[in-house]
């Protein structure tokens, strides 16, 4: 079966190939949490017949409250926490998704951020409506991204995930060389993560399309570090390695 596959253009020009997520993987992957949530509420039951079962000279009614509040308020986070928080901290990905082989980005190619995440998740419940995930999965039919509420909502889409040897950056520059003065630790996260994406994605962008985007980013990248045309290689992708490589190798990135 074909996937379906998304060309976004960054406002800085540059043409990222994702391919969508389809309607089962994302079955694959709700299916994976909500086992993972139940095993947790199921760890939470037997919890709160433990404490309820106690007997007083066991635990003090003030120690047993409070044992309660906190198990209504991990039940709480467990509907509403529990996918906003990992794919805020696992980069779009939750362990369903992560098993799924998909994760979240945002409609722009970039990451999410701990906003989105929230954002996307907070009309989860309304999927639910009419059955089981049954709003989710007609909103999804009805729009050529796959969609749900919640993704328009927080301005986000769910794609496929590359394979952990495929999202490796190769590099055409040798590992050691030179000092290069480029001063790569003024760049922020999302310019670099910008160049990584476009290194690790360039074997599947068309030839004429991988050189444009190649002089785009790298003549962003040197005028934001101030670097004239003579003072970097002449191959723009060798010029965004050796960036990359300095970003790495900052003491403040390690």
């Amino acid at each position: 079966m074909a996937i379906d596959k998304l060309t976004i253009d960054t406002p800085e020009q540059v043409h990222l190939e994702f391919a969508l997520a389809d309607i089962g993987s994302r079955f694959m992957a709700i299916f994976g949490d909500t086992v993972i949530q139940l095993v947790l509420f199921l760890v939470l039951f037997i919890i709160l017949e433990i404490v309820g079962t106690a007997s007083p000279f066991d635990l003090g009614s003030g120690f047993r409250v409070w044992v309660i509040a906190a198990i209504i308020f991990a039940a709480f986070a467990i509907i509403w926490g529990y996918f906003a928080i990992f794919e805020a901290l696992w980069n779009g990905q939750t362990p369903g998704k992560r098993w799924a082989g998909i994760r979240v980005i945002k409609e722009t190619g970039r990451p999410i951020n701990a906003f989105e995440a929230i954002a996307r998740n907070l009309l989860r419940i309304v999927d639910w409506f009419l059955g089981i995930y049954a709003v989710g999965i007609i909103t999804m039919l009805l729009n050529s991204k796959n969609r749900r509420l919640g993704d328009f909502v927080a301005g986000t889409i769910v794609v496929h995930d590359r394979k952990a040897e495929e999202s490796q950056l190769f590099f055409n520059t040798p590992e050691k060389t030179e000092h290069n003065p480029y001063h790569a630790e003024r760049l922020t996260t999302q310019e670099v993560a910008l160049i990584e994406t476009f290194l690790a994605r360039r074997l599947d962008i068309p030839p004429d399309v991988r050189r444009q985007n190649g002089i785009r980013i790298a003549v962003m990248i040197a005028g934001k570090l101030g670097i004239e045309p003579n003072a970097r290689p002449a191959d723009n992708e060798n010029f965004l390695e050796l960036v990359v490589r300095q970003f790495r190798n900052t003491a403040r990135f390690r």
